[in-house]
């Protein structure tokens, strides 16, 4: 292993210690990832608005020298890079959020999220490309172009945190932060053989939001390792008074994950959440492992919530906020909008006050049915994604299995019919394809149950070491 795969592929943890104990600098740490970065980035297309070379540099100096002049610096993240997603509001970067109205805005202050990471001593040093407005689990637009994923570039990263994953997977950048409405964290993670953990609402807060209250849409992060994942989370957790959603909680409970779960807990074992389509390919994968829930000590029985409904919740309070939010821009600036995004804002404009309330009621009972089910289960178990990779010139899957689908997101349900639940779902590596395309396993728990998703999936990764394989052009 030479000196970059060894510092670009470190754990986070140890990389943020070495660099405070003085035994690597941050500017060499910087050096190597800037190095990877030039090697990779212009087929793959996943870190844009990038600060130049010399200017991270010397930002890295500035690290070293606050080190220097305390060795106790404040900062878990003191001295390690890191590129927001470009929804992130993030002072002296661009925000375009994939689109060219906004490709010249410049936020004036950080989000919350970007305000902890900085706190906490990440470098920024650019934006992590994403498709239009975060619409959509593919990674294009017509500002930066397309992310390709680097275990076959002619193949969708995924979305919306499609260029954050691709970075993490190469190595990059160490992790990245990302959001997830349907999807848009879990979905590149699997696709780019990575970890994500979509965590429960309001664990993470969110603010800037033009509906800050009733909101399902998340902060997060992604890694390499379920280890790597919890360390980032520790410094974005807890509560902002400015998200009426978030939350107390204990940063250091979130730091390090030490065990697996209980002996004996029960898993149900629901891959396609009652009759999705689902690829064989994916499904092949995803069968195989069941035996290693089994052998770290999971009971895993056939069982499915009760998700009546779920398709209508979030379909209706998701083109509710999308109508709520851009359509001042359907009426000024229609012809530079994607034809995905004017149908969801328009499918919005045609919902009634009364359309809205009923997903609201209903959505309350789904939660309360899905409690009640996970007395029994504390864990379910099913796909990310029910398709593998696929090409990156194609925007959306149009069928799976042979069932085609209705709509731009409709391949997306297995994702997004958990985020309509509210409850914590990660999407862990678990195998490959017989052409060599990664496929990940989501594993949800209970409401604000975070940290016990986090073990379950330490110990299945622990156990499967599927993560460990790097893309091919590496």
């Amino acid at each position: 292993m030479d000196v970059s795969d060894e510092l670009c592929f470190m754990g986070v943890r140890d990389l943020a210690r070495k660099i405070h104990a003085r035994s690597v600098s941050s500017r060499e740490v910087m050096t190597e990832y800037l190095k990877r970065i030039n090697r990779l980035n212009t087929t793959l297309n996943a870190i844009v608005a990038k600060l130049d070379d010399d200017v991270c540099l010397a930002l890295a100096d500035a690290a070293d020298r606050e080190i220097d002049r305390d060795d106790k610096a404040n900062g878990l993240l003191l001295g390690l890079p890191i590129a927001f997603k470009d929804l992130e509001p993030a002072v002296g970067f661009p925000q375009t959020k994939g689109s060219p109205i906004f490709r010249n805005l410049m936020p004036e202050a950080d989000s919350v999220l970007v305000e902890r990471l900085r706190r906490a001593g990440a470098i920024p040093i650019g934006k992590t490309n994403v498709p239009e407005f975060g619409m959509g689990s593919q990674t294009y637009n017509n500002v930066y172009g397309t992310t390709r994923n680097p275990y076959d570039t002619t193949k969708t990263a995924g979305g919306s945190s499609g260029g954050a994953a691709v970075a993490v997977a190469t190595g990059m950048l160490p992790f990245a932060d990302g959001s997830d409405l349907g999807g848009s964290l879990r979905n590149p993670a699997n696709f780019n053989n990575i970890v994500a953990l979509r965590p429960s609402v309001g664990l993470v807060p969110t603010h800037p939001t033009p509906i800050p209250f009733p909101n399902f849409s998340v902060k997060g992060m992604l890694a390499r390792t379920v280890d790597d994942l919890a360390f980032g989370l520790s410094v974005v957790v807890g509560y902002d008074e400015r998200d009426p959603q978030s939350f107390e909680s204990y940063p250091k409970f979130f730091s390090a994950v030490h065990s697996g779960p209980a002996p004996g807990v029960k898993v149900a074992w629901c891959l396609d959440l009652g009759g999705l389509p689902l690829d064989p390919r994916v499904r092949r994968v995803l069968e195989s492992q069941r035996k290693t829930f089994e052998e770290i000590g999971c009971i895993v029985e056939d069982a499915c919530p009760d998700l009546a409904n779920v398709d209508e919740i979030f379909l209706t309070l998701r083109q509710w906020a999308s109508w709520s939010t851009y359509k001042d821009l359907l009426a000024s600036r229609r012809d530079q909008l994607k034809p995905e995004a004017i149908a969801e804002i328009e499918a919005g404009s045609r919902l009634r006050g009364e359309d809205v309330s009923r997903a609201l009621v209903e959505q309350g009972q789904l939660l309360e049915r899905m409690r009640v089910f996970q007395q029994k289960y504390p864990y379910l178990v099913c796909a990310v994604n029910q398709v593998p990779p696929f090409s990156a010139s194609e925007h959306w899957p149009k069928s799976i299995n042979g069932v085609a689908m209705e709509s731009y997101i409709a391949w997306m349900k297995s994702t997004y019919w958990i985020s309509t639940t509210c409850r914590p779902a990660i999407s862990v590596p678990a195998g490959f394809t017989d052409d060599g395309l990664p496929v990940g396993i989501q594993i949800v728990g209970r409401y604000r149950r975070d940290y016990s998703v986090l073990q379950l999936a330490h110990a299945f990764e622990a156990a499967t070491e599927v993560g460990r394989r790097r893309p091919p052009m590496l």
